[in-house]
């Protein structure tokens, strides 16, 4: 018997199919930590309350803040590529960016069961800290067309914030890629939704609607399904403004919100105002 014959030995893990298993030797896990910061990620959580669910509270924002980024992402690249006359290059990163805003929406699960009392214990140590602060959330917003100078002046303290704020106010919106595109093909966008103030929030406009009713008249085409994709990127920013006033309705009634809005006033407008209008409105319409 060697000395150390009674320590207990994991086994070695067993593959499917009888394969061997992840090499252990080395340094790969400290591969994996430095590739995805894990040891930095899961440091970034600092309670002020000793209340338990603070943690989910925390962890669910970071998580949206991340989403954020990355939808953002998609919806740039769609942006270029309409831009480009890349029609199904759009539509493919539309696609993506669906399938993280499915993500986004369910993300309020982890919010679902937090209680008045224990957000009431919470809000106390978010101060004036707002939803309403996030810069990666307005770039979404100024992506959809839902600009605002008023949103910019807020990052006063953090210049390099302000800047690419300022740059994407000033920048033509997702929405406004797509109608250049009709326009270059020929159907009757009007001039002043062509070329346009574009620090100024996306307005209705009748002729527009007229356009998009001409491309589903045919119910087929690349302009077709790039109508479609962007209706369901619509239709996905809805329920996501929906569920956001559903958590804050059950976790705080109509108390007025942290970052000194009305609360539930302000999300149910939100809520209720259409992404891409003409859109929604040609169905009414047709």
């Amino acid at each position: 018997m060697t000395p150390d014959s009674h320590v207990s030995r994991d086994p070695e893990p067993a593959a499917a199919g009888g394969r061997e298993g992840p090499a252990l030797d080395g340094d790969r896990a400290g591969e994996y930590l430095r590739y995805a910061r894990v040891d930095t990620l899961l440091s970034l959580q600092h309670p002020r309350t000793s209340e338990p669910a603070e943690v989910s509270f925390i962890i669910t924002t970071q998580v949206m803040e991340l989403l954020f980024t990355l939808i953002r992402q998609r919806w740039e690249a769609a942006r270029d590529a309409l831009d480009a006359d890349e029609v199904a290059g759009a539509i493919a990163e539309l696609r993506r960016g669906t399938q993280v805003q499915d993500v986004l929406v369910a993300s309020w699960e982890l919010l679902a069961t937090l209680t008045p009392a224990e957000f009431t214990r919470i809000r106390e140590s978010l101060g004036d800290a707002s939803g309403f602060h996030s810069f990666a959330y307005r770039h979404l917003e100024f992506l959809l067309g839902e600009k605002s100078a008023a949103m910019v002046r807020q990052f006063r303290s953090t210049p390099e914030v302000r800047a690419g704020l300022e740059r994407a106010l000033a920048a033509p919106s997702l929405y406004d890629a797509a109608l250049r595109l009709l326009h270059r093909r020929g159907f009757a966008v009007p001039p002043e939704r062509v070329e346009r103030d574009w620090t100024r929030r996306y307005e209705p406009h009748t002729e527009v609607e007229r356009a998009w009713g001409e491309v589903y008249a045919g119910e087929r085409g690349e302009l077709f399904e790039l109508a479609e994709a962007l209706l369901d990127t619509a239709e996905r920013v809805t329920r996501w403004r929906h569920r956001h006033l559903m958590a804050v309705k059950r976790a705080m009634g109509a108390k007025p919100g942290t970052g000194g809005s009305s609360g539930l006033e302000w999300l149910r407008a939100s809520a209720e105002r259409d992404v891409f209008p003409e859109l929604w409105t040609l169905r009414t319409n047709a």
